[in-house]
């Protein structure tokens, strides 16, 4: 039985049929060397941040800084923060797609 243009609008509403797709665009192979490197860097720069924050930790508590002591701790953690969402985030959003295309 052939639908209404009603009924189409709606399940177009619905069901746009978009899905993600390889390959799609040129340029994708450059796009994804380009996020590597900004994630490479990122993670550079994590490691440079979680020495600093280690040092300052050090510093502040044989000088009895207690300030700066606790300014390093929490760089530390924020350090270890960013490193752990730098090394997760494809999987992150690879979870969090699959999970969205679950929705009807």
């Amino acid at each position: 039985m052939p639908m209404s243009l009603a009924d189409r609008v709606v399940y177009l509403a619905y069901n746009p049929g978009v899905t993600p797709s390889d390959g799609g665009l040129p340029g994708l192979s450059v796009l994804k060397n380009v996020v590597n490197s900004i994630n490479l860097f990122g993670i550079v720069a994590v490691v440079g941040a979680l020495a600093v924050s280690l040092g300052v930790w050090a510093w502040g508590h044989h000088t009895g800084g207690h300030q700066a002591e606790a300014n390093g701790k929490k760089g530390a953690v924020v350090a270890a923060g960013a490193a752990l969402g730098l090394g997760a985030a494809n999987g992150i959003v690879a979870f969090f797609s699959a999970l969205g295309s679950q929705v009807h």
